[in-house]
């Protein structure tokens, strides 16, 4: 595999090989370029008659250079961009499709930003980017990240943001939960971070991860894919041998 190792998921708390935590590529992201278009307004070769001239030049620009900035999700605009994407966007199924077959995830309504961050990041195509690229076997299996850099791109493009817990009384890391991973280092308020999710696959449970993350969502269907994936062989650094891709496409 030619992902970087330092950038694989794993156990930073006192569970080794039990927590479930972001991978985002900093190698990759750093690799993107950002967008540095700009329009001068300063020509001081060109003349004008009147300053009403020169500041409807301004102004012109200036709107011309706001309309060409692409829209990307930050902490300052998550919330109220997904809030009101969920409202015109209220589908609750998501098909994962793998070569091993599909599984079918039900989107909790009660978790209403983590609900519509993944269906926006589905209907951005985003996941068709990534694999499973982690399998703690009898613990979880986790998607959304790849070595690829089509993804880093992608990210790029989508925004830089971690969403805050939407708890749910009564919810917990029963076998077939989904749910958003984390950041483990300052990140005392445990806000999720947007693009990779696992699934839980242990008979008994991931309980000790309760209160640690959102769970959004619940796999009801597929879950012997899940299990299957669960099983593939896998190096030193739980990722697995074979790239696991996804397809990722909302059902209803």
């Amino acid at each position: 595999m030619s992902f970087t190792k330092s950038i694989l998921c794993f156990c930073v708390s006192i569970f080794i090989f039990s927590s479930c935590e972001d991978t985002h590529s900093k190698k990759n992201k750093q690799n993107v370029k950002t967008n540095t278009d700009s329009i001068s307004v300063n020509d001081k070769k060109e003349k004008t008659n009147t300053t009403a001239t020169q500041g409807k030049k301004k102004s012109d620009s200036k709107n011309k250079d706001s309309e060409e900035e692409p829209f990307r999700l930050t902490n300052d605009n998550l919330e109220e961009f997904l809030t009101n994407y969920g409202k015109e966007n209220p589908e609750t199924l998501v098909n994962i499709k793998t070569i091993y077959g599909d599984i079918h995830i039900k989107l909790n309504k009660k978790t209403p930003i983590h609900r519509a961050n993944f269906i926006y990041l589905v209907k951005q195509k985003y996941f068709d980017e990534t694999f499973f690229y982690r399998v703690a076997k009898g613990f979880v299996i986790q998607g959304g990240n790849s070595d690829r850099q089509q993804m880093a791109n992608k990210r790029h493009e989508i925004g830089d943001y971690t969403i805050p817990q939407e708890p749910v009384k009564g919810l917990r890391h029963t076998r077939g939960a989904v749910a958003l991973s984390k950041q483990w280092v300052d990140n005392p308020s445990n806000r999720s971070t947007p693009f990779e999710f696992f699934i839980v696959i242990a008979k008994n449970g991931a309980f000790h991860l309760d209160g640690e993350h959102t769970i959004f969502g619940k796999v009801v269907k597929g879950m012997d894919v899940a299990d299957k994936i669960s099983n593939v062989p896998t190096d030193g650094s739980e990722w697995p041998k074979e790239n696991i891709f996804i397809k990722a496409e909302v059902i209803k």
